[in-house]
Parts: C-alpha cells; structure tokens; sequence
C-alpha cells in the first residue's frame, strides 16, 4: 500500500513527466498559499501542496506547454 496519496501512478496519467508534476504541484502550492480558492472536493489536507496534488489527481487542474520563442 502506498503511503502518498493521492498515488503517483493516478498522477502521472496527468502530467507528462514527473518534472512537470512537481513544477505544477510547486506553482500551484504557491497560488493556494496566497489565497486562491481549493478546486479539489477529496483535499482534507492543511498541507497546500498535498491539496494541489489531490487537485491534479481529479483533473481540477492541467497545464500545456508553450514554446519559448529564442
């Protein structure tokens, strides 16, 4: 049994690589931090980076990349 939750299987079918998961869990940590409002209906967490995880498991939240213009 896993101890993280939500598992890191169920959020990699979310993101494309474990980098990106950790820089949108970071971001948006940061964006619950300063106040914004909780998307997730399963976060029960005071950690905000643990909500943000349970906010990418249901989809709450999604990212796309962009290309950087040099």
């Amino acid at each position: 049994m896993s101890m993280v939750n939500p598992s890191t299987d169920k959020l990699m079918t979310k993101v494309d690589s474990r980098y990106g998961l950790v820089v949108l869990a970071a971001r948006r940590a940061r964006q619950l931090l300063d106040g914004a409002e909780l998307k997730a209906t399963q976060a029960r967490s005071t950690k905000n980076v643990t909500n943000a995880l349970e906010e990418i498991a249901e989809g709450e939240i999604s990212y796309t990349l962009q290309k950087e213009n040099l």
